[in-house]
Parts: C-alpha cells; sequence; structure tokens
C-alpha cells in the first residue's frame, strides 16, 4: 500500500473520534435549554426558555431539570412551587451552566423575575 494510502485510511478511521457528542448543542444567545438528564442529555432534547415572562416547564424536565445552559442576557429564575401556596426560585445569571444540577427536582418553571418566591 501507498504511504498516502495509509495515512487518508488512519484518518478516516479516527474522524468519528474527533467529532463532538451527539448531544452537543449550541444554546442560542437570549436562551436558557434545559435537559432531563446530567450532561446536557435526555429524551425530546433541551427544553427552550427565553425572556420575558414566565413559562410552565414541559413534562420532561419539571421536576427532572438534571442539567441547565443559560445564554440569556441576564438573570433568570428557576421557579418551585411549594405546598400552600409558597414558592422558591434560584437565580440562573447569563453563562451560568451545571450538567448535574441541585435543583434537578424542584423546577417547575422559569422567570425573568423571581415571581415573589424566596430564595431556596
Amino acid at each position: 500500500m501507498r504511504p498516502v494510502l495509509i495515512i487518508s485510511v488512519l484518518l478516516a478511521a479516527l474522524m468519528p473520534l474527533a467529532a463532538p457528542p451527539a448531544h452537543a448543542v449550541a444554546v442560542p444567545p437570549g436562551h436558557v435549554y434545559f435537559w432531563a438528564e446530567p450532561g446536557q442529555m435526555g429524551p425530546g432534547g433541551a427544553w427552550d426558555y427565553a425572556p420575558p415572562g414566565y413559562k410552565e416547564a414541559a413534562p420532561r424536565v419539571k421536576r427532572h431539570a438534571y442539567s441547565f445552559d443559560s445564554h440569556a442576557s441576564g438573570t433568570v429564575y428557576a421557579i418551585s412551587f411549594q405546598g400552600g401556596g409558597a414558592c422558591l426560585y434560584r437565580a440562573i445569571r447569563p453563562d451560568d451552566y451545571s450538567d448535574n444540577w441541585a435543583w434537578a427536582t424542584k423546577f417547575d418553571g422559569v422567570s425573568d423575575t423571581p415571581m415573589g418566591c424566596e430564595a431556596g
């Protein structure tokens, strides 16, 4: 075999190793993505929030948002509704992210304000 052909075959075999992971998603400016599984993965892909206002989480990530990535231009607030009408918020700042979010089982939705909730 010629050396050029050998190098071409080796490079072709290694190309899949150099490709980005299938779950890698570019979050557009002004948006926050939430995933149902750690590592920015999960069935149905990312759930998208873009300010302004409050948006209830989709069923696949409601109380099950194990990762997120924010490219919002300002702070947004993850909201958790508690019994008796109380609620908690967790601030998510621009360029904030988590691949294993501690708030995963509290997440009900997201807003551009704390909505009168207490920090949690």
